[in-house]
């Protein structure tokens, strides 16, 4: 009897450092029940190419602008991901983020491959903070509606960008859907500590890409206006300025950090420790996040959420419960928030042990893998 050969599946993704902490215990699960599995990004780092293989996965560059708009750059991501799909027999393939979402869509359907797709939150484009992002939207709006339409599922991690998606008629009404809570998060790898902090040093920590839409700033002002009031607490910032046009300072960072009104670590490949020794996690983005991966890490360790009350972010908190939910763009409600925690220290910790129990009762790592495992296999047949 001839034994059927592994289903062999491609991970397409925008940035490779995200292969490994996004989607590395996806693909283990999928490694786990029988899959080939193959992962391309572009500019692939060696050292993330050695770990993928050290996984048993296949890992492979294609080209990609992340960012902008190119026709002609555009068509040759697709062609690139076009001879990938071919060279290496594909059968399925799973892309997620905008740019590999489209154009890999467009190049399963030359080859005729199915295609789970899983939108990871609407991002900057859809934020409507500018008319540049407006823009982009109707452009995005269009190619999604093109690649999407074949696509045996489409994923999102949230119910408000899917109501998004059908409004804007980018999915058809009878196209197959499905919501999984985020990318999950590994909960012995970050383990939860109970913490009984009753002083007024309270350690506030924010851990994101440095831009404007997801907060930095507000974070930033919040604690000049708090650290006149309560000069024990500190405020933690976990993260670079990058190429973004809406990039932080790092000058003022800089400037922040030794004023003593801030605490800037920069980039940090490892953040549990950081993390294990704070009392409350603040995200006040307004960004257009499927569900943040920060925030997972935060309530699997035990901390108090502040995070704005908009999509991706307001399934993580149970108004009283496990955090407060704030205003997006909104200084006063995120300072009003922060300086609850200050007044009311004694709440830290029952807060913390109910953000626990939610990243155990949602967002659970194996049970996000099961129901994306379920839903590829329900794609191939």
């Amino acid at each position: 009897m001839t034994r059927k050969a592994p289903t062999r599946i491609l991970i397409l993704c925008s940035l490779d450092k995200s292969l490994i902490s996004f989607r590395g215990d996806m693909m283990n699960t999928l490694i786990e029940n029988g899959y080939r599995v193959f992962a391309a990004a572009p500019d692939l780092d060696q050292s993330t190419a050695h770990e993928l293989t050290n996984m048993g996965v296949v890992p492979i560059a294609y080209k990609l602008q992340r960012t902008g708009l190119n026709p002609w750059k555009d068509l040759l991501s697709i062609l690139s991901i076009k001879n990938i799909i071919t060279e290496n027999n594909i059968e399925i393939i799973f892309p997620y983020t905008i740019k590999p979402v489209i154009y890999g869509s467009l190049a399963a359907r030359i080859t005729q491959t199915p295609v789970i797709s899983l939108i990871t939150g609407l991002g900057f484009t859809f934020s409507k903070g500018s008319k540049n992002a407006r823009i982009l939207q109707k452009i995005s709006e269009f190619l999604y509606r093109i690649a999407l339409r074949k696509n045996r599922t489409v994923i999102f991690q949230n119910e408000d960008d899917l109501a998004l998606f059908r409004d804007k008629k980018i999915i058809s009404p009878s196209q197959n859907t499905t919501i999984v809570d985020g990318s999950g998060i590994h909960l012995e790898r970050y383990p939860f500590r109970r913490n009984n902090n009753s002083s007024q040093k309270i350690k506030f920590i924010f851990v994101a890409r440095l831009i404007r839409e997801k907060g930095t700033e507000l974070f930033m002002n919040s604690a000049k206006i708090l650290k006149a009031e309560f000069p024990q607490a500190e405020f933690h910032i976990i993260g670079n300025p990058d190429t973004s046009p809406s990039s932080i300072s790092i000058k003022e960072l800089e400037q922040l950090h030794h004023q003593n009104i801030i605490h800037y670590h920069g980039f940090q490949k490892d953040v549990l420790s950081l993390l294990s020794e704070a009392d409350v996690f603040v995200l006040p983005t307004y960004y257009r996040e499927g569900i943040p991966r920060s925030i997972l890490e935060a309530l699997s360790i035990g901390l108090p959420i502040i995070t704005t009350d908009t999509p991706g972010c307001k399934e993580t908190v149970y108004r009283g419960l496990n955090g407060i939910l704030i205003k997006p763009l909104h200084l006063d409600s995120l300072t009003t928030a922060m300086r609850y925690f200050l007044e009311n220290s004694g709440k830290i910790e029952d807060m913390g042990i109910e953000s626990r129990k939610l990243a155990e009762r949602r967002f659970n790592v194996d049970l996000i893998n099961h129901n994306i495992l379920k839903i590829i296999n329900q794609g191939l047949s």
